[in-house]
């Protein structure tokens, strides 16, 4: 028994001097070790007055250390015994007058006495006498106390000591997005990549998590066109000016500075492909095209320039394809430009499937000619060089075509081809979704659902929120209605869009009105009729369509959406730039946590005469 007591007083002096931070604290009795491990545990259940008198009974030297010493003083100052606190605060000072940190400690006990003027004085005596190899240690105690002015001035205290403006850049923009102080942030990413351009992904990734609101972006904009007039030399500053234009999806402005930074870095236009597909996925067709047409004209012959080629008149297709009512003359004036590439290229070109791809959607799905488009997939589905990935994505396209034709059956066994052969890939999860919607289409709502809850954790974000779309439209309209009947008519409409049927499908709408008065569906069907309204040219009725989902609250998990889509149709198809203006203010202050947001915001501050770059 007298041997296990004096193990476990071995073993509590061995935990004392490990708190305490080195071997001279074994010199201390094991009854120091537990009245130190008593005196915390009292303080961490907020039974201060035990913990105090523990505290004062440890010897002079535990007291004072490092470790202990904040401890005892946040005791005394929870029981407002500040006298007591400040007596032993500077007695550690006296013993330790080259520790800053206990200089912090007197200041911090000053300052919850209620002398605040004191407290500062204490703190600025601690930044006045700071050393180089303590300014980290003590700015690091002021953050975590969340002293963020304190750790602000020890930071700028280390630069002038270190005599360099750029020294504690990374932590004065780490605490300035903490603050947030978005002023003096920006000056100090620009300080900071103006003196290292390593510091770009950093500083780009720290005023991305700053950067709120519309004002800070335009105080941004102003600082850095300022600096690529002052500093032409400098290409951060274009590298930054590009990647705001690019987050305020300004790609004009974007295009602008990269094709700058092209020229400067001799990039031969892969900085401006990469822009220009971020453009085209953001449905900014202008922008896009003009890229694609910068790098074919600029790099003729370089190692981009045919996929540039082949990019532009894929970019010109999508502008054609989104334009409404669809120019039959303008598909076929891009099928001509089609033909004329496949010419330039020759046969042996990597390009040729894909261009052979595109052509057989154009045929389909805008012209209507299924066996035209399907000889073209074939070919492509057979060349010999062709890539593998190009040759499944003519597959699907093929299946499509079936579908199209009536064909369910042959579409399915296509679509698991590929969904097969690409397991766990993009292109796998593209084939899977065409499969769920191909149950969908035909009312087999359980086995789209079983495909649905795969793809939601697809890593393709695109792919995993239409997964997501289309399961809760099956969720939310088979709960009452097990047998969704209402859905089945919903689901053939949506078929008949496919088709390309829109007479058919807007009848159908009509009647589905008809057919199921007030049903959850009502919303969706008016939406998708304004869509195709608007696919027509119909546009004033599309608009009074879309009104009847923003003017009833009922409707409001569809009102962002509809309300966007009208202020569209009104500033480009209407021309009415006024009522446009207005509908996008209104996307702005009534949904400000919509997707739409930024998009809205954009177009408004442009038709109202904004400045953009």
């Amino acid at each position: 028994m007298i041997f296990r007591c004096r193990l476990r007083r071995l073993v509590s002096s061995v935990a004392v001097a490990l708190a305490l931070g080195g071997l001279p604290a074994m010199a201390q009795s094991g009854a120091d070790a537990e009245d130190l491990a008593l005196a915390r545990e009292y303080a961490r259940k907020g039974d201060y007055a035990k913990a105090e008198v523990l505290f004062g009974q440890l010897p002079d030297a535990v007291q004072q250390n490092g470790t202990v010493l904040p401890e005892y003083l946040r005791t005394m100052q929870e029981l407002r015994h500040f006298k007591e606190a400040e007596k032993l605060a500077r007695k550690a000072q006296r013993r330790r007058p080259e520790d800053p940190l206990v200089g912090v400690l007197l200041g911090r006990v000053l300052e919850t006495s209620g002398d605040k003027a004191g407290a500062a004085k204490q703190y600025e005596r601690v930044v006045a006498g700071v050393k180089p190899d303590q300014v980290l240690a003590v700015a690091n105690d002021f953050q975590e106390n969340q002293q963020l002015e304190w750790a602000e001035k020890v930071y700028l205290r280390g630069r002038e000591l270190a005599r360099n403006n750029t020294e504690y850049a990374p932590q004065l923009i780490q605490l300035y997005t903490r603050q947030p102080n978005t002023e003096r942030l920006m000056a100090e990413t620009l300080c900071l990549v103006q003196q290292d351009e390593r510091q770009l992904p950093f500083v780009r990734n720290m005023l991305q998590n700053s950067l709120r609101e519309e004002k800070d972006f335009d105080a941004l904009e102003k600082l850095l066109l300022t600096s690529v007039q002052q500093h032409p030399e400098q290409s951060a500053y274009s590298e930054l000016l590009l990647w705001l234009y690019v987050q305020r999806k300004d790609f004009a402005g974007a295009m602008v500075q990269a094709r700058a930074l092209d020229r400067r870095t001799r990039s031969e236009g892969s900085r401006i492909l990469d822009l220009a597909a971020i453009a085209l996925r953001n449905k900014d067709y202008e922008s896009a095209i003009a890229g694609y047409e910068y790098v074919s004209r600029e790099y003729r012959g370089g190692q981009y320039y045919s996929m540039a080629r082949q990019l532009l008149l894929h970019a010109r297709e999508e502008q054609v394809r989104n334009t409404f009512p669809v120019d039959a003359a303008k598909i076929r004036m891009l099928l001509t430009e089609y033909q004329q590439l496949l010419t330039e290229f020759g046969a042996a070109s990597p390009f040729r499937a894909e261009v052979l791809r595109n052509m057989a959607e154009l045929h389909a799905f805008q012209l209507g000619e299924k066996d035209k488009a399907m000889a073209l997939l074939q070919e492509a589905i057979s060349l010999p060089r062709a890539n593998a990935e190009t040759v499944d994505r003519a597959k699907l396209t093929l299946a499509d075509l079936y579908l199209l034709r009536g064909e369910p059956w042959e579409a399915t066994l296509l679509y698991s081809q590929v969904e097969k052969t690409h397991k766990d890939s993009p292109l796998g999860y593209d084939a899977k979704l065409r499969n769920a919607r191909l149950s969908y289409f035909a009312g087999d709502f359980k086995l789209a659902q079983s495909h649905l809850d795969i793809l939601k954790e697809a890593t393709s974000r695109e792919i995993a929120n239409d997964a997501m779309q289309l399961s809760l439209l099956i969720t939310d309209n088979t709960a009452m209605d097990t047998a969704g009947i209402a859905l089945r008519d919903y689901a053939a409409t949506e078929l008949l869009v496919f088709q390309n049927k829109i007479p058919e499908a807007i009848r159908s709408l009509d009647a589905l009105g008809q057919k199921y008065p007030g049903h959850a569906l009502q919303d969706e069907a008016w939406y998708l009729k304004a869509q195709l309204q608007r696919r027509t040219a119909d546009y004033a009725s599309a608009v009074q369509t879309l009104a009847r989902i923003t003017e009833n609250p009922k409707y409001d998990v569809l009102s962002d959406d509809a309300l966007f889509l009208a202020a569209s149709i009104q500033e480009e198809n209407l021309n009415d730039r006024e009522k446009a203006q207005e509908l996008y203010n209104q996307v702005i202050i009534k949904y400000p946590g919509s997707i739409y947001v930024a998009e809205a915001r954009k177009r408004f501050r442009k038709l109202r005469g904004d400045a953009v770059n």
